[in-house]
């Protein structure tokens, strides 16, 4: 069959069964869990080297005042990314494009991809320069504690966060591109792109810092000379699906302007962990040093399976959520959610009971070296444990919420959103005083179990997600490998002092001996108990 496209020439349609992707007929059938494990794969890779640059700048930096100044510079236009580029705007513009994938032909596609690129551009650009003026008020917002009592500390991370913030403008194309990329089923090449912020990082940390007399201040240039490298890393990729961006400002053209009307209420549906541990780091300035390094270590380690596993399913989920929901085949729709749901919990609760029960060994076997000092361990293994008690709501979160936005429904997101962060607040005000950065930690998993109850109720309640069959075995299947991995840990393990008196081979080996007894225990409980590769695979 052929058409008329919107340039008035022919545009041949797909037979059913198939859908065209730049004139080339694939199955529209793909391997969810395929995708999830190369996605998955290459996010182990990057975050493997993230802990190697952790790693790197505890040794060098330790928990000391640059550090914590540092990741305050870091983590600002970090949350913003995450909060606007991989959050807000991913999950707005994913479905549009999907959509225009879906009903439309290569023409509309392409000249959608080319306004969104201009007004994204043009938004980010404006925001970078007013940010990079403002650097010490934003320093100030984000860190009152170092502007009131510590002005070392303020000034060195308000001359950091002017080098820092561009990097938000780079990052955030470089996420419009991944998006792209997801869209049409290229999604190796996103999940290997945070590889080169890390090494970046390691690099500047290693051979720039000389040259500095702050050494600190190399890793913000580290952080800016990576996102040069990301973009233009992925900008070829574009090119082979010739989908390469032509920026045209228009904010007249309306699929720019639905994906901006979803992207207001999505900065925060999607983005309530950010702003909770954004908050965490604001009202940590307040309390001793360290207290922000130790925050940041004990986060990047229970980000490890929230990055390698959650991000990875729901990076896979959301274009097969779009299109199902551009078609109208919730069947199937209910069948993606259910599934990734069981994939959660399958990776998330052993990865959560592993946390909590290896916190300090852990943070000894990557971090305890060089400036480290054994109170900073202790300090961070606390606030792991409490981390360690969300990771599951965090992961859920991470599945759940695209169950909203590929039906491009953003505003109950929102409210949810909402009240979670509120919950937050109160949370952070009532355990900060007893408990200071634990009470923190313990408050953002409190909020992130309410924030994924009220999206998984929702979810129910609009009869969108339905269970299917066989979640009683998944149940047993769960307790029965959870309850092996316990006692494996608790039987191998040693106390603390024992790990700080190892050499660094002798941590890393006893670790590979957990972390193996303990992973083989758990699916061979599984297998033993009936899991078989079809469980894993969307009937």
């Amino acid at each position: 069959m052929e058409n008329k496209g919107q340039n008035g020439q022919n545009v041949e349609q797909p037979v059913e069964g198939e859908r065209v992707v730049l004139n080339r007929k694939i199955p529209v059938k793909t391997s969810l869990l395929r995708s999830s494990l190369l996605v998955g794969v290459m996010t182990m890779l990057s975050r493997v080297l993230g802990l190697a640059r952790d790693v790197v700048v505890a040794n060098y930096f330790g928990a000391s005042g640059a550090a914590d100044a540092f990741f305050v510079a870091f983590k600002i236009p970090n949350f913003l990314r995450r909060l606007f580029a991989e959050g807000a705007f991913a999950q707005a513009f994913v479905p549009v494009l999907s959509e225009y994938r879906t009903q439309r032909d290569l023409i509309a596609v392409q000249g959608l991809v080319n306004r969104v690129a201009g007004n994204l551009g043009f938004i980010l650009l404006v925001i970078t320069v007013m940010a990079v003026l403002a650097a010490p008020l934003l320093t100030a917002v984000f860190a009152p504690g170092f502007y009131l009592h510590a002005e070392e500390k303020f000034d060195l991370a308000a001359h950091m966060l002017a080098i820092t913030f561009p990097y938000l403008l780079l990052i955030s194309l470089t996420a419009f591109a991944g998006a792209i990329l997801n869209s049409y089923e290229h999604f190796v090449v996103p999940a290997f792109t945070p590889v080169l912020l890390n090494l970046c990082l390691i690099g500047s940390a290693i051979f720039l810092s000389p040259y500095f007399d702050q050494p600190i201040i190399a890793l913000a240039w580290g952080v800016l000379m990576a996102g040069v490298v990301q973009l233009l890393f992925q900008l070829p990729f574009l090119m082979r699906i010739k989908l390469l961006p032509k920026p045209i400002i228009d904010w007249h053209d309306p699929g720019v302007k639905r994906i901006l009307t979803m992207m207001v209420p999505a900065l925060f549906g999607v983005s309530v962990a950010q702003i909770n541990l954004l908050l965490d780091t604001v009202l940590a300035t307040f309390l001793q040093t360290g207290s922000v390094s130790w925050l940041y270590y004990s986060d990047r380690l229970a980000e490890l399976p929230l990055g390698v596993f959650a991000i990875a399913i729901s990076t896979v989920i959301l274009p097969s959520l779009s299109r199902n929901n551009a078609s109208n085949a919730m069947a199937s729709f209910s069948q993606t959610l259910d599934w990734a749901l069981r994939m959660i919990l399958i990776i998330g609760l052993p990865s959560a009971l592993a946390l909590f029960m290896l916190a300090e060994p852990l943070l000894v076997t990557l971090f305890g070296y060089g400036s480290m000092t054994e109170n900073d361990i202790v300090m961070a293994g606390q606030s792991l444990r409490a981390y360690s008690c969300g990771l599951l709501a965090f992961m859920l979160i991470k599945v759940l919420a695209p169950g909203y936005f590929a039906r491009q429904d953003m505003k109950t997101p929102v409210k949810i959103a909402i009240q979670a962060m509120t919950a937050n607040m109160i949370f952070n005000l009532a355990l900060i005083f007893p408990f200071e950065h634990v009470g923190l930690a313990a408050a953002t998993s409190m909020s992130a179990f309410l924030n994924a109850g009220l999206l998984l109720y929702g979810l129910l309640k609009v009869g969108v997600l339905k269970w299917q069959p066989g979640w009683m075995m998944v149940w047993v299947r769960l307790v029965g490998g959870c309850a092996v991995l316990i006692l494996l840990v608790s039987w191998l393990n040693v106390d603390l002092q024992q790990w700080l008196d190892w050499s660094v081979w002798q941590r890393i080996s006893q670790m590979a001996l957990l972390v193996v007894m303990g992973v083989g225990g758990y699916v061979l409980t599984l297998v033993g108990l009936g899991l078989r590769k079809r469980h894993l695979k969307i009937s």
